[in-house]
């Protein structure tokens, strides 16, 4: 009674008893399942790597055989092979073949090459330790030759026990050292007729090593059979294993037991391995109690009980400290966190409860809100700074130009050409009216425009002999909205630099254009043009970012880059100003707008 007392006391005890049940069930059955799975998986790995280390032995036997077999090559010398050809040779002609024997060991490092021996038909030989010498015996009566001489294109691999006199070739004999021989035929290059035998002498030792450094288990062995189930090695060992060896019928019949098998005798049971040497054609074996080869996966059994007591400890304790309540809503406030942290401003929490991670997130999504607020309050600020400094700019109309007018004035007016007078005032005034603009940043074309003439007929006059102008330009396109001040600048660009240092009268064209969804104006004149190199360099100065402070305007205006960035401020960085100019032809400006009626301060 008590402990249901106290089990139903509370939301948390209930919980917690629930997860104990709920946890500790399915932990037992998964400990159990991964037991039996993993005693499987890791027994197979082990019988694997054993099988892994037998194929490791065979190729490092192979590799040694390969590498050795270069030796070989020496068959393809021409002094090895006039040497088998001739009846009798010189001094010299046998130092050049053993310097060359000395060269290949020096070359390839063979450690384990005792002699290399050469030997004709008639029994002519040289070898690494006896020199030149005459063997008493016929060579083709040596099954191993005659094989050769029957098939000139193998190699054959002869141990000890299977060369019986051949040892005695040469007239050298190892004492107490296992050989084995590699022997190929010699051909001649033209005929490819066997004219000798190269032989090349191995100490078995090496294969005692390899067997070594490969372990099975912790008493496990290899032992190797030649082609003929003939024992090449066997290491050191117990009566039991020698009767397993001698017993044990050779395997291995069928394509079952290519990963191994356990051989079950009246001791404990072995596990055989076994796999072929390419290189040789020799057989090696590994035997190993089979205790020692899944000694590991017994292991697992008590490593699997423990681990599943105390994922059970662990779980409960867990959950009693952290709850679904407390962990699930602060991993996806993380999770949000994260995602505003990267820049993605739109990541919201969805409060659940009233409790303090609900009110945790609700004050998350406030703080994004501000955030997101004083960015854009922000990036209205510095638009608006970039708009103020270039209005700045606008009305800074450079004082050289007022001069030079009211200059002309005062000249027309002594020389009594009042018309002139009534005129230039009349246009001064519309300039300087239409350039106010009563402090806004737009005015529709046909006003640019007019601002435009009334610069052009103030500088007329005052060159008069040097420029004129046309206004071609389709009325469509006088109703649409365009920043004011775009023109003029650029009108007094092509003036003082394209018709000013022209011999002749020149020419400014306004005219424009509509396209899909642009608007495009142009003035075009028929000055000095712009050289190539300059031309480059303008147009690489028109992407660059306008630095006002630094800037030089151009005399009467903001210059080109100016406008261009105006334009490309407010529009967009698909429009602004282009050129194109040909040198001492003439210049184009083109201007890109949107094509939008709509638009306005």
């Amino acid at each position: 009674m008590r402990m249901k007392r106290w089990i139903s006391s509370s939301l948390r005890t209930k919980l917690l008893a629930l997860f104990i049940v709920l946890t500790t069930i399915p932990l037992m059955t998964v400990g159990m399942i991964s037991y039996q799975k993993s005693y499987h998986s890791v027994a197979s790995h082990s019988k694997a790597s054993t099988m892994l280390q037998a194929e490791m032995l065979g190729t490092n036997i192979d590799n040694l055989f390969i590498d050795t077999e270069r030796l070989l090559e020496l068959s393809n010398n021409p002094k090895v092979i006039h040497f088998l050809l001739s009846p009798s040779e010189t001094y010299k002609e046998a130092k050049d073949i053993l310097r060359t024997f000395s060269l290949y060991r020096d070359t390839y490092k063979y450690e384990s090459v005792l002699n290399i021996s050469l030997i004709n038909l008639y029994g002519k030989g040289i070898s690494e330790r006896r020199g030149i010498f005459q063997s008493n015996t016929n060579p083709l009566r040596n099954q191993h030759f005659q094989k050769l001489a029957e098939n000139p294109d193998s190699v054959l691999r002869i141990p000890s026990a299977q060369m019986n006199n051949l040892d005695q070739i040469d007239g050298f004999a190892y004492e107490d050292r296992g050989v084995i021989s590699i022997m190929a035929a010699v051909k001649q290059k033209i005929t490819h007729e066997v004219i000798g035998f190269i032989i090349v002498d191995l100490d078995d030792s090496f294969i005692k090593t390899f067997c070594d450094q490969v372990k099975i288990g912790k008493t496990g062995f290899f032992y190797i059979l030649d082609q003929h189930n003939n024992p090449i090695f066997v290491p050191p060992i117990e009566n039991d294993d020698k009767n397993i060896i001698q017993n044990t019928p050779l395997p291995f019949p069928d394509q079952s037991s290519k990963d191994g098998y356990v051989l079950r005798t009246g001791g404990k049971p072995r596990f055989i391995v076994h796999t072929a040497s390419l290189a040789t054609g020799w057989t090696i074996i590994g035997i190993a109690p089979l205790q020692e080869i899944v000694a590991e996966a017994n292991s697992i059994r008590q490593l699997i009980i423990l681990s599943v007591v105390l994922s059970i400890i662990f779980a409960i304790t867990l959950h009693y400290l952290l709850t679904k309540r407390l962990t699930r809503p602060i991993q996806l406030l993380q999770h949000k966190m994260r995602l505003t942290a990267s820049g993605y401003l739109e990541a919201k929490v969805k409060p659940v409860g009233t409790d303090e991670i609900a009110d945790l997130g609700q004050s998350f999504n406030i703080m994004v809100e501000k955030i997101k607020e004083l960015l854009e309050q922000s990036i209205r600020k510095q638009q608006q700074l970039q708009k103020a400094e270039l209005r700045t700019l606008q009305a800074q109309i450079n004082p050289h130009f007022l001069y030079n007018t009211l200059d002309s004035i005062i000249w027309m007016a002594e020389a009594g050409k009042n018309d002139g007078v009534i005129q230039l005032v009349k246009a001064l005034s519309d300039l300087f009216r239409i350039s106010l603009n009563k402090g806004r940043d737009w005015v529709m074309i046909r006003t640019e425009l007019a601002h435009a003439n009334s610069y052009l007929i103030i500088q007329q006059m005052r060159y008069r002999d040097i420029l004129d102008y046309r206004i071609d330009i389709d009325p469509e396109l006088l109703d649409y909205p365009i920043l004011n001040m775009t023109l003029q600048p650029l009108i007094e660009n092509a003036l003082y630099h394209g018709i000013k240092n022209k011999r002749g009268k020149g020419l400014i064209v306004i005219g424009g254009y509509l396209e899909l969804s642009a608007v495009i104006l142009t003035i075009t004149d028929n000055g000095i043009g712009i050289p190539p190199d300059r031309l480059a360099m303008l147009r690489h100065q028109l992407e660059q970012p306008l630095q006002s402070e630094e800037e030089e305007p151009a005399e009467g205006g903001f210059g080109l880059q100016n406008v261009h960035q105006r334009l490309r401020l407010y529009f967009g960085c698909e429009y602004g100003v282009e050129l194109e100019s040909i040198a001492g032809a003439g210049t184009t400006i083109f201007v890109r707008i949107p094509k939008n009626k709509n638009r306005g301060n």
